[in-house]
């Protein structure tokens, strides 16, 4: 008898699971620590080492279905083509510091919570002039990505996003300051990729997850995010680990008895002598369904808009149910149980943006509510022995693939019959205003270009891929069709495509996004890796039916020319992008700055480029107390003029001196009769360009002046 094939699957799946969990149980036990203030580096440490320990505990929950080994050759190549693209993506890592995207402000957002060990952070109003400055109408604390908070008497600032990436990446800035830090999002990219790549080898074939995982990983969107501190790569860690979990549970459960892992059964209680249907009926995997849901609903300490993946699978859940799957129910409720808590921290540490982003999430929230009540009624009709009729039963998988056909080329061809847009006051509108008058084209601020957001993706993959994707993504639907008609074992990727291609849908009608690439190609996390999987797997599927009919060398010149549609266009489009840093330079500009910073000086930012790029630097890497200017302030430069002299005094009588600092021209310090006006720093870095309509292909010059002076006395 030939002894098993060796199966290295399970100790690279538990690996990359164990890192999901450890991200989230870092971010929700350290969220409550920030909370309190102590998050310093000895908790910090503690913490990240007691959560290590906890997740690997609990990544032992995994399944090991017995089907589908990932062999030593195809293990090797998938391990060596993440580390490669990791090594490749962090060597181009960049350096955006100055909060000009969302990724410089969850840096500044990790030091300022590394330097002060709380969120959101308390402000000594006598370091900034008293707290009479703070009740002056005009000058605030706030800053693009950090609100004022608290009172005059009590102030604070609160970063904007969810601490899940800030608490995370504290880790590497205690670790050694910057350049770890800015590695970071790289390997935790790297193991996204190889959870992507894992979920590929159990679903697909063994040696379509090195080529699927480094397609994905040399993709320019997830590429670009992994150079930065975005909230993106840890995102994409945890919802692949959950997706891989999940799928692996599907498949266990739904397999014969003889291949389930005896160490869950004997946890539960239930033989391996039993029917194997009762066993997916009964809690024998309730600890794997726990830990699946709870990688995905917990990615909402990361990223609040996780709510939409938690909410696609309460009708998976539903289904489950329906089908006798009893661990549909722990699904949920690891979902459900994560996404509340993450509501929760949000609530607690970033109410402000919860505010500011209610428009979007309000809508989100009301659609959960109106799709769980949905299933509930579903699902009691269905205990009470309702059904679909026989008719409509028979007809499904076919009207699944025509469903599948119909809205992806609805999507398609919805820049001929649509132009979506937006309130044109809204303040991304009016900068979409500024762009396309910068870019020349029709000046329609309200517009959001989310039609053309098909175009988005074929930008980076080609066309041919989108179309191809399609068609696979066409032919799975109608497998899964067929499984709710007829019974049978579950399609082990059926949970996670369901999720997957609704969160793909979801982003495709509305991205909601301003329409700035490449920033606005982060909402593809989910969609471009959709795609670029189900597009390998049609080349392999491809590649196996000629290869069947032909001959083997048919085969495989079937199997390289499809993969070659998706490769080649890839490959073509990350090319000009492939060594670039964007904003190298700006960790020695921020420290050009800092140096011209005495001590004593509480630092006014007097124009908005200033206010922007500079006050949150200021307080958080120089550690100078800073006060921003307000937008109505800054109309009336003798209105600045004579708060500046206010301030200035306030500010001397505890010992302290006001530096103004002005970044879009020198007339703005020259203006309100600023003394000793000097160029601190004068630099050009090359950042993201700002593009609508076209796909990007280079980067931008962007110019760097700063100038400080002091109050005329």
């Amino acid at each position: 008898m030939d002894p098993a094939p060796r199966d290295l699957a399970p100790p690279l799946e538990r690996l990359v699971v164990t890192a999901a969990l450890w991200v989230l149980l870092l971010g929700f036990a350290g969220a409550v620590i920030a909370w309190l203030g102590a998050w310093v580096p000895l908790v910090g440490l503690l913490t990240a080492v007691i959560a290590a320990a906890l997740a690997w505990r609990l990544s032992g929950l995994l399944p090991r279905p017995g089907r589908t080994p990932l062999r030593p050759a195809p293990a090797a190549a998938l391990v060596v083509g993440v580390l490669a693209v990791t090594v490749w993506t962090g060597v181009t890592h960049s350096e955006q510091v100055m909060p000009r995207r969302d990724s410089a402000s969850y840096l500044q957002a990790t030091i300022y919570l590394a330097e002060t060990g709380m969120r959101p952070v308390a402000i000594d109003p006598e370091t900034i002039g008293g707290p009479q400055r703070l009740a002056d109408e005009g000058l605030t604390l706030e800053s693009p990505a950090f609100y004022e908070t608290g009172s005059p008497q009590d102030p604070t600032v609160q970063p904007q996003f969810m601490p899940g990436p800030a608490l995370v990446y504290s880790l590497p800035w205690w670790a050694g300051g910057a350049t770890p830090t800015l590695w970071a999002p790289a390997v935790l990219g790297g193991l996204a990729l190889l959870a992507i790549g894992l979920l590929v080898a159990r679903t697909v074939a063994p040696w379509a997850a090195p080529v699927a995982s480094m397609l994905v990983g040399v993709c320019f969107p997830w590429l670009h995010t992994s150079r930065s501190t975005y909230s993106e790569p840890l995102a994409g860690l945890t919802l692949a680990a959950g997706f891989l979990a999940l799928t692996l549970l599907a498949r266990a459960a739904d397999e014969p008895h003889t291949s389930q892992d005896p160490r869950v059964l004997r946890r539960s209680g239930t033989t391996t002598s039993q029917n194997p249907r009762v066993l997916r009926g009964s809690g024998a995997w309730a600890g794997a369904a726990v830990l699946a849901g709870a990688l995905v609903g917990g990615t909402s300490i990361v990223r609040i808009d996780a709510l939409r993946e938690t909410m696609l699978l309460i009708p998976v859940a539903a289904a489950l149910l329906a089908r006798g799957r009893g661990w549909g129910r722990h699904l949920l409720v690891g979902a459900i149980g994560t996404t509340l808590a993450g509501f929760a921290v949000a609530g607690a540490m970033s109410w402000r943006y919860l505010g500011e982003i209610g428009a979007s999430l309000v809508p989100l929230v009301g659609l959960v509510v109106l799709m769980s009540l949905l299933c509930w009624w579903l699902l009691r009709r269905s205990r009470r022995g309702w059904s679909l009729p026989v008719a409509v039963t028979l007809r499904l998988p076919a009207a699944l693939v025509a469903l599948v056909v119909l809205v992806g080329a609805g999507l398609s061809l919805r820049p001929l019959v649509m132009t979506v847009r937006q309130d044109p006051r809204d303040p991304g509108a009016m900068y979409v205003a500024r762009m396309q008058a910068e870019l020349g084209l029709p000046v329609d601020g309200g517009r959001t270009y989310a039609e053309h957001s098909v175009d988005w993706l074929a930008w980076w993959v080609g066309p041919a891929a989108l179309v191809i994707a399609l068609v696979v993504l066409a032919g799975l639907w109608r497998a899964l069709g067929t499984w709710w008609a007829k019974g049978g074992p579950l399609p082990s990727w059926g949970p996670a495509l369901v999720v997957t291609t609704g969160s793909t849908l979801l982003t495709l009608w509305r991205p909601g996004i301003t329409p700035d690439h490449p920033w606005a190609d982060r909402r593809l996390l989910v969609a471009l890796p959709l795609a670029i999987v189900l597009a390998v797997a049609g080349a392999v599927w491809a590649g196996r039916w000629a290869g069947a009919r032909h001959g083997r060398a048919i085969g495989g010149a079937v199997l390289a020319v499809a993969l070659a549609v998706t490769a080649v266009p890839t490959a073509l489009a990350t090319w000009p992008h492939r060594t670039e840093r964007v904003e190298d330079g700006g960790l020695a500009a921020a420290r050009t700055y800092c140096d011209a910073l005495a001590p004593g000086d509480v630092v006014l930012a007097v124009d908005d480029w200033a206010v922007n790029h500079w006050t949150q630097i200021t307080r958080g890497m120089c550690g100078v107390p800073s006060i921003a200017t307000t937008g109505r302030l800054r109309d009336d430069p003798q209105q600045v003029r004579a708060a500046a002299e206010r301030l200035d005094e306030r500010v001397r009588e505890r010992g302290g001196r006001l530096l103004l600092v002005a970044h879009r021209e020198r007339a703005s310090l020259d203006d309100i009769g600023a003394t000793d006006v000097r160029t601190v720093l004068d630099t050009t870095l090359m950042e993201d360009p700002h593009v609508l309509t076209t796909r990007p292909e280079r980067l931008d010059p962007l110019h760097l002046t700063v100038w400080t002076g002091r109050v005329a006395r």
